[in-house]
């Protein structure tokens, strides 16, 4: 079935508590609904676990989703999977191991933060609902210890290459991640390319990258994204025969700019390439107009 128009409002990428979001899954569930988001992937960082806890609302189509953090020529990269089943094992034992990276990851930086005279790291970031364990946690709890004025001095001074906290990331490869969503018969999509601290050039290449790995989507409308940067993105993945996909990556009501459903809508030519057009999405029978 072709589709003229584009949904509504599909938001593809956002979080929870589960991950580095602020809130449940119920609370994003019912954010959508608010905002007239007719199409949701909750998307955590790592973790899979909201999903059951998402409960429909009417006309709000949940979507089984997945961001994965992983490596690409030193770079970290986010690649979204959506309609993955969170039953595969494939999948599950990608993110049971990453999970197991980043408490490590938080424990050696807890180690460094006692050294500096700060204690109870760890045994904070343990007692929250979140499975996967991250930087901005970390940031928090700096901010709330009176150890860093905001979350930007703490990523400045402690969390970033050169801070007194960095320990390196120990993330899967970007075809590992998606070889796992494909797995998990889901969409590989990238995230937010636009936002990776690397030029036209190098982006070029991680497309093709990731194309060539098995990518079938990138994301070519998210907050605050430059016209610009958007056009040269859907221009990308027309070259490269790849979907376009919409998301906010909401973490936080209180942040305005990021909250559920809000992003540019694709015009008309470029939602003739929307991932609801994606046999996959198809094959599930949601209806987009």
């Amino acid at each position: 079935m072709t589709q003229k128009e584009p949904p509504l409002k599909a938001d593809l990428h956002c979080h929870t508590h589960l991950s580095d979001g602020q809130h449940t899954p119920a609370f994003v569930v019912e954010r959508a609904r608010a905002n007239l988001v007719t199409h949701l992937a909750i998307t955590d960082h790592d973790v899979s676990q909201a999903l059951p806890q998402a409960l429909n609302e009417p006309g709000l189509k949940l979507i089984n989703g997945v961001e994965i953090s992983c490596l690409w020529e030193a770079f970290e990269i986010h690649i979204v999977g959506l309609f993955v089943d969170p039953t595969n094992s494939h999948l599950q034992t990608l993110l049971s191991n990453q999970q197991m990276k980043r408490r490590e990851r938080v424990a050696q930086m807890a180690g460094k933060l006692t050294a500096l005279g700060t204690t109870g790291l760890l045994a904070d970031l343990l007692a929250k609902p979140a499975l996967a364990l991250t930087r901005s946690h970390v940031a928090d709890f700096l901010v709330a210890n009176n150890v860093c004025k905001n979350r930007q001095k703490a990523f400045k001074t402690h969390l970033n290459r050169s801070g007194k906290l960095f320990v390196a990331a120990q993330w899967c490869d970007h075809t590992e991640a998606v070889r796992a969503i494909k797995a998990a018969g889901g969409i590989p999509v990238l995230a937010h390319p636009g936002r990776y601290a690397m030029n036209r050039a190098k982006l070029r290449r991680l497309v093709e990258c990731f194309t060539a790995a098995g990518g079938e989507g990138l994301e070519a409308s998210y907050p605050n994204i430059a016209h610009d940067v958007s056009q040269h993105l859907i221009q990308l993945a027309v070259e490269h025969g790849l979907y376009l996909s919409t998301g906010s990556d909401f973490h936080d009501a209180t942040a305005h700019w990021t909250d559920v459903g809000k992003f540019p809508t694709l015009d008309r030519a470029a939602a003739k390439q929307g991932i609801w057009h994606h046999p996959v999405w198809q094959q599930q029978g949601i209806a987009t107009e």
